[in-house]
């Protein structure tokens, strides 16, 4: 009995741990994609670099790419030409840098230019940032691609214009007063290898006038930046320094259901894991947000229509109402949980008769986030995402 249960556990182990380049997946047909990823001087192992680069690029069936730190632009011109549907554009022909690949049959490029090229502007930015114009599915996006100045000693100097904190700093507030200025009422997603944390105190924190605009700027991926680092964007340090924000035009779009934002660790879809990722492609694993455009998607279209489950106001501050409906008598738990699966609060946990309801969320006691909150009666179980801004 010893001998095969053990057998069964290495079968097991073995089929876990077989899955390939091929299997990964995130793009849907009724959703926005949209990767940022730094690939690390491409291609960092010749052709078996770029050999994967494709396969992951292919099975991810993402709408956008923006990819950091192209350096043969020769190799990515042509692995992107033997790419059915897949575009590429960067500025150089010689070195690329930052470069958007897309999709070119689901959206449409209207204009990609850089901002900040100015030689007043290499100090905040080493790279220019490269802003594209697109439509998908009628919706106007715009997305601005960045890399910013790396290093430093996590303490921003800003009596020191050389300070690489104080740099990163710069930058970011460029960005936002580029947006206020000429964005103010778009579609905005700023993406990119940030090179700085998420979670640094006030006075050392470089994305402080972001994170302190909560009305009009989101940083998606915050919740990744505050979780285990174990899905953090750079392992190797480890720390979560790719980051993805968002301007409120699309705050509810990102409150959807069908909406969502995470690293891919493609790490684990490849033999010997992260070491023969760092070897073969790069030190950093991409950061992806999907989002809803259409802003009636409801994911849980195959329960019964006697039960459900939703929201008002998403995104909210400070309370939230969520309404359910149950088909039968019986017990039934709603339940908060956090990005990281701990549960935050539970609301109603009782024997109920069938009927509709409403409780409401008092968020007094927890921090602004993306949260979960679970409808569990009978045998039917719905999960719905809400969005806290304080």
């Amino acid at each position: 009995m010893k001998f095969n249960y053990l057998f069964v556990i290495v079968i097991a182990f073995k089929i876990a741990n077989s899955q390939n380049l091929s299997d990964l997946s995130f793009g849907t047909n009724n959703t926005f994609e949209i990767m940022t990823w730094n690939i690390e001087w491409f291609p960092k192992n010749g052709q078996t670099t770029v050999d994967s680069v494709s396969t992951i690029i292919q099975a991810l069936d993402m709408d956008l790419y923006a990819f950091q730190e192209i350096s043969d632009t020769n190799m990515f011109k042509q692995m992107i030409n033997n790419m059915d549907g897949y575009e590429y554009y960067f500025l150089s022909s010689w070195f690329g840098g930052l470069a958007y690949v897309y999709q070119s049959d689901h959206v449409e490029i209207n204009s990609i230019y850089e901002i900040y090229t100015e030689q007043t502007y290499w100090r905040p930015f080493p790279r220019s940032p490269m802003l594209m114009e697109l439509t998908y599915q009628g919706q106007d996006f715009y997305i601005i691609n960045n890399h910013f100045k790396c290093c430093g000693d996590e303490i921003m100097d800003l009596s020191d214009p050389w300070d690489e904190e104080t740099r990163r700093f710069d930058a970011t507030n460029l960005l936002k007063e580029y947006i206020d200025l000429h964005l103010p009422d778009k579609n905005v997603i700023v993406l990119g290898d940030l090179n700085d944390v998420l979670t640094d105190v006030y006075e050392n924190n470089v994305f402080q006038t972001i994170l302190d605009d909560e009305i009009n700027y989101l940083f998606a991926d915050i919740e990744i930046a505050n979780g285990s680092n174990s899905g953090w964007s750079y392992p190797s340090w480890p720390s979560h320094i790719d980051h993805i924000f968002i301007t409120n035009e699309l705050f509810d779009s990102f409150g959807n259901n069908s909406s969502m934002i995470q690293t891919i660790e493609i790490d684990n879809y490849m033999e010997g894991g992260f070491n023969a990722y760092d070897e073969i492609i790069s030190d950093h694993l991409p950061v992806a947000l999907m989002l809803a455009n259409d802003l009636g998607l409801i994911d849980n279209v195959m329960l019964p229509q006697n039960y459900y489950l939703t929201n008002y106001p998403n995104p909210f501050n400070p309370t939230t109402t969520i309404s359910y409906q149950i088909a039968e008598t019986g017990h039934v738990n709603v339940s908060i949980y956090n990005m990281n699966g701990q549960l935050i609060d539970q609301l109603v946990n009782q024997e109920m008769i069938l009927g509709s309801y409403s409780v409401t969320w008092n968020t007094s006691h927890v921090s602004s986030g993306l949260y979960f909150y679970k409808l569990a009666a009978g045998n039917q179980t719905i999960t719905k995402k809400m969005l806290l801004l304080k």
